[in-house]
C-alpha cells in the first residue's frame, strides 16, 4: 500500500513540475504581445490545508455538488474541486477521495486536483499538513511549482468565501445600453473573471471563473513589463483557434489595450487577450502570463460561446467594488447632467457654446482640439439646428488619479433614422466634466 502511494504521488509530482517547466516558458509572440523574459517567483508562505477561516465558510455550506450558473465550465471542475475541499473540511475523507479520483480520471491535466488527490491519498497513512504535503525526497523537483498551486488553491478558495452580494454589480458599469448584452469584470486580488448578462432587470451575476494575470501583477505601463493593464476596454475580435498555436489553447478574445486613456498616459504594449491554456495544462498560476488573462479552456469557450465582439465591455481592476443598482444610479446623476448640457449644446448649433464642453487637451485619433473643430463645425452645420438624439447609451466610469467616463451611443438628428455610433472621453478638472476624445466607432 504506501509503496503504491508513493509511486502515485512520485508521479503526480514529477507531472507537475514537467508543467511548471512547459509553463516557464516564453510565450510565443503574437502580433504586439511582449515575450516572457523572467519567471513568476512563487511565495514562499505554507497553508494548511484548509485554513481555519476556510473550514469554517466550508463547514457553513451543505456538503453537495456545488452549482455554478448554466454558463460556467463544461462539467464545472472547479466547482468538483470545491466540493472536495468542502468534504474534507467536513472530514469525510472517503468520499472526497473518491470525488477527487474521478475528477483527476475526467481532467488528468489538472494539476492542483492532482495535488488534492494526492493529499487525500497521503491522508490514509499519515496526517496531512499542507496543501501538497509530499515526502522531504520530492520536494526538490516540486517545491516552486507546489507553491504556485497553493497559491491557486488559496485564490479560488478566496472566491468562494467572498462571493459579490446578491443583485449587486462592479461600481464601473453605471448604464448598460441594451446592445450590451453581457459585460466582464476582473478582480486581479482574486484572480476571477466574473460574466454579467445585461437583461432587462439589470445587470445580473451568471458566472465566474478563476484566472491567472501577468508575472509581475497589474498597472500596465509598457511592452513587455509583464503585467495584465487595469482599465475599461472592449473585446475587439474572437480569433479563430485554427490561426492560433496550442499555447493559447481553445482560442483568444483581444482587448483593445492601449485605450485612450492608456495611449494619452503614454502607456505601450499591446497584444493583450482573454485566452485558454496549453493541452497539457488545465490552468496556471495566479501570476504567471505575459500580461494577458488566461483561463481554463473550459470556460474560455463558455466565455466565447457567451459574448459579442466591440460590444462586450471589459474591466480590469485591482479589487473590484460591488454596488447596488441605487448606487449606480445616484453616481451617474452628475456626469448625466454634464452630458446632456452637451446635447442640448449641439442641438442649439451654438459652436462656442458646444466647444467649451472639450477639454485644452483634447485629442482624436491624433488630431488636437484646434485640427478637429473643422469636423464639429461640419457636424453642426448637417444638423442644422436639429435636435439630436443619444440612442443605445453606455456609461464606464474608471477612477485611479482622474476620475474618466468611457460614453458610448448612437448620435441620431431628428428627422433621420441613423447615424454614427460615437465613443467619447470625459475626465473630471474640478466641478466640471470635459471631453478629451470624441472618435466613431461604427
Amino acid at each position: 500500500m504506501k509503496r503504491h502511494f508513493i509511486s502515485l504521488l512520485f508521479t503526480a509530482v514529477a507531472g507537475l513540475a514537467l508543467s511548471a517547466n512547459a509553463a516557464s516558458h516564453k510565450e510565443p509572440v503574437a502580433k504586439a504581445k511582449p515575450a516572457a523574459s523572467a519567471r513568476h517567483q512563487p511565495a514562499t508562505k505554507t497553508t494548511t490545508v484548509p485554513r481555519v477561516r476556510d473550514q469554517q465558510a466550508l463547514k457553513a455550506r451543505p456538503v453537495q455538488r456545488i452549482k455554478q450558473p448554466a454558463l460556467a465550465s463544461g462539467d464545472l471542475a472547479e466547482a468538483r474541486l470545491l466540493t472536495i475541499y468542502q468534504l474534507m473540511a467536513k472530514a469525510q475523507s472517503s468520499e472526497a477521495l473518491a470525488q477527487a479520483e474521478q475528477l483527476v480520471n475526467d481532467h488528468p491535466h489538472f494539476q492542483l486536483a492532482q495535488l488534492v488527490y494526492g493529499d487525500l491519498l497521503a491522508a490514509r497513512m499519515r496526517p496531512v499538513r499542507v496543501v501538497g504535503d509530499v515526502p522531504e525526497p520530492l520536494l526538490s523537483v516540486g517545491a516552486p511549482v507546489l507553491n504556485e498551486l497553493r497559491d491557486e488553491s488559496q485564490m479560488r478558495l478566496k472566491a468562494l468565501r467572498e462571493r459579490p452580494p446578491a443583485g449587486a454589480l462592479p461600481s464601473q458599469f453605471l448604464a448598460l445600453s441594451a446592445r450590451n448584452k453581457h459585460a466582464i469584470a476582473i478582480d486581479a486580488s482574486r484572480s476571477r473573471l466574473y460574466l454579467l448578462e445585461n437583461r432587462p432587470t439589470g445587470l445580473t451575476l451568471i458566472a465566474d471563473y478563476y484566472v491567472s494575470i501577468g508575472k509581475s501583477g497589474i498597472s500596465k505601463n509598457a511592452e513587455g513589463d509583464l503585467r495584465t493593464p487595469l482599465g475599461v476596454y472592449f473585446i475587439t475580435s474572437n480569433l479563430d483557434p485554427k490561426s492560433l498555436k496550442d499555447f493559447y489553447g481553445s482560442g483568444a478574445l483581444p482587448i483593445n489595450y492601449p485605450n485612450v486613456l492608456d495611449s494619452a498616459r503614454g502607456k505601450t504594449g499591446g497584444g493583450i487577450w482573454l485566452h485558454g491554456t496549453p493541452p497539457s495544462q488545465f490552468s496556471r498560476a495566479p501570476q504567471a502570463t505575459d500580461g494577458c488573462v488566461v483561463l481554463a479552456n473550459p470556460d474560455l469557450m463558455a466565455l466565447i460561446r457567451t459574448v459579442e465582439v466591440r460590444t462586450t465591455p471589459v474591466v480590469i481592476s485591482q479589487s473590484l467594488k460591488w454596488v447596488t443598482p441605487n448606487t449606480a444610479r445616484a453616481e451617474r446623476k452628475p456626469f448625466e447632467a454634464a452630458l446632456t448640457a452637451w446635447q442640448s449644446a449641439k442641438s442649439s448649433g451654438n459652436m462656442n457654446q458646444v466647444l467649451s464642453f472639450y477639454s485644452p487637451s483634447f485629442n482624436s485619433n491624433g488630431k488636437t482640439l484646434t485640427q478637429w473643430t473643422p469636423s464639429l463645425r461640419s457636424e453642426l452645420n448637417k444638423v442644422q439646428g436639429r435636435a439630436i438624439q443619444l440612442k443605445d447609451l453606455s456609461v464606464l466610469r474608471w477612477t485611479d488619479t482622474a476620475d474618466t467616463m468611457v460614453v458610448t451611443f448612437g448620435e441620431v438628428a431628428d428627422g433621420t433614422r441613423t447615424g454614427p455610433t460615437k465613443r467619447q472621453y470625459w475626465v473630471r478638472q474640478g466641478s466640471h466634466w470635459k471631453i478629451f476624445y470624441e472618435g466613431i466607432i461604427g
